[in-house]
C-alpha cells in the first residue's frame, strides 16, 4: 500500500523500479558465425569489428540496448574453437569461455545450415546439423545453469524447407529456452530477439547510463576500426597476426562543449597508430606497392572514426614488426589482450 505522503510520480517510480530488468547476455559461438554483425545491428551502431576473417573479435566488449522496462547488455566475445596454437589463440578461447560465468543469459549463435554444405538426402541417414563440437560446448554451457537461447543465424542462405528440420535437430540437442532463427546480415527477423532476451534478464537497475551504447573507450574503438580495415584489405595469413596500438590521441582541437550533431562537425582529432605484425613479409603486404594498401586501410578507418567522433580526423599509420608477438605474454598485455 502506498503511504499517505507518496505522490503519484513517486508510486510510479517505485513500480518501474520493481519491474525493471537488466543484465549481460553473452554472444557465444564459433568464429565467423556472425556474432559481431548481430551485435552491431541490435545496438544500431558499428562498435564491433566485422570481417570475413576468423577471430576478428579478440576482446570481450559490451553493447547496450535500452527498451522500456529493461536494459540488455550484449557481450561479444572471441569465437570458440579448439584451443591450440599460440598463446593468443589459447587466450581467445579462455576469454570467450570466461564470459559464461560473467553473464546472466547465453545467446548461443550457430549457423542455420547443414555441415559442410550437405543437405538431407532421400536415402540414407540425414547429416547432423549440430555435430560433436556444439554438443560438447553446449554441455559445458549447461553446467553453468544459465538460460540459453539458440540464435540460428544466416537463414538467408538456407532454403526454407530445410530450416524446420534444422530447428528440430537443435531442439533435441539441448533444452533451449527458445530457438530464434534470423539473418544478422539482412536484418530478417532480428527485431524481436531483444524482447526475447530481455524477458530472461534478472530484475535490477540498468548497468549503464541510458545514453551509453558500449563499454569501450573511443580510443579502443579507433584501434578496432584500423584493425578491421587491415582484415578487409590483406591476405588470409596476415590479419591473425595483426594488432593495433594507438600511440597518441590528441583532442586539443576538438570542441568539448559542441552540441551533438549528425555528420562531421567542427574540430579535429589527431591520431597516431601503429599496426603490428609478426613477420617482415607481412609488413610489406600491409603497406602494399607504393603504400597503396596502407593508404586504403587509413581511408577506410578514417571514415569510420570520423563518424564515431563527429569531427575531422588526422590519422597517421605506421607498420612495425614484432617477431612472435602472438606468443609473448608481455606483448599481449601491451596490446590489451591479456592482463599484466
Amino acid at each position: 500500500m502506498p503511504g499517505p505522503g507518496d505522490s503519484t510520480e513517486s508510486r510510479k517510480s517505485k513500480a518501474e523500479s520493481r519491474n525493471s530488468r537488466a543484465g549481460l547476455a553473452l554472444l557465444l559461438g564459433r568464429p565467423n558465425v556472425g556474432k559481431s554483425t548481430l551485435l552491431n545491428r541490435l545496438v544500431g551502431e558499428h562498435i564491433a569489428a566485422v570481417s570475413p576473417r576468423p577471430q576478428t573479435t579478440r576482446n570481450r566488449l559490451v553493447g547496450v540496448v535500452n527498451r522500456p522496462g529493461f536494459q540488455l547488455c550484449l557481450m561479444d566475445a572471441p569465437g570458440v574453437h579448439e584451443a591450440g596454437g599460440t598463446l593468443l589463440n589459447r587466450m581467445l578461447v579462455r576469454t570467450a569461455m570466461a564470459g559464461i560465468g560473467a553473464c546472466d543469459l547465453v545467446l548461443y549463435i550457430a549457423e542455420a545450415g547443414w555441415p559442410r554444405e550437405t543437405e538431407p538426402q532421400q536415402e540414407g541417414p540425414a547429416p547432423d546439423p549440430v555435430g560433436p563440437f556444439h554438443r560438447a560446448l553446449l554441455a559445458e554451457v549447461g553446467r553453468s545453469g544459465k538460460p540459453v537461447v539458440l540464435v540460428l543465424n544466416k537463414i538467408d542462405l538456407v532454403p526454407r524447407p530445410l530450416l524446420l528440420p534444422v530447428i528440430e535437430a537443435w531442439s533435441r540437442a539441448f533444452a533451449f529456452r527458445e530457438i530464434y532463427p534470423l539473418s544478422a546480415l539482412t536484418g530478417e527477423n532480428v527485431d524481436r530477439l531483444v524482447d526475447v532476451a530481455g524477458a530472461l534478464l534478472p530484475e535490477g537497475q540498468p548497468l549503464f547510463p541510458a545514453d551509453q551504447i558500449t563499454d569501450q573507450s573511443e580510443r579502443a574503438l579507433c584501434a578496432e576500426y584500423v584493425r578491421e580495415q587491415v582484415f578487409l584489405h590483406t591476405h588470409d595469413e596476415v590479419p591473425y597476426s595483426t594488432a593495433v596500438a594507438i600511440e597518441s590521441f590528441d583532442e586539443s582541437e576538438r570542441p568539448q562543449d559542441a552540441p551533438e550533431a549528425k555528420g562531421i562537425g567542427p574540430g579535429l582529432v589527431r591520431i597516431h597508430a601503429t599496426i603490428v605484425v609478426e613477420r617482415e613479409p607481412h609488413k610489406g603486404i600491409v603497406i602494399g606497392k607504393g603504400g597503396a594498401r596502407l593508404k586504403a586501410v587509413g581511408t577506410g578507418a578514417r571514415r569510420e572514426i570520423e563518424r564515431l567522433l563527429g569531427c575531422r580526423i588526422w590519422l597517421d599509420l605506421h607498420v612495425k614488426v614484432v617477431p612472435g608477438w602472438t606468443g609473448k605474454r608481455g606483448a599481449l598485455a601491451e596490446f590489451g589482450y591479456l592482463g599484466r
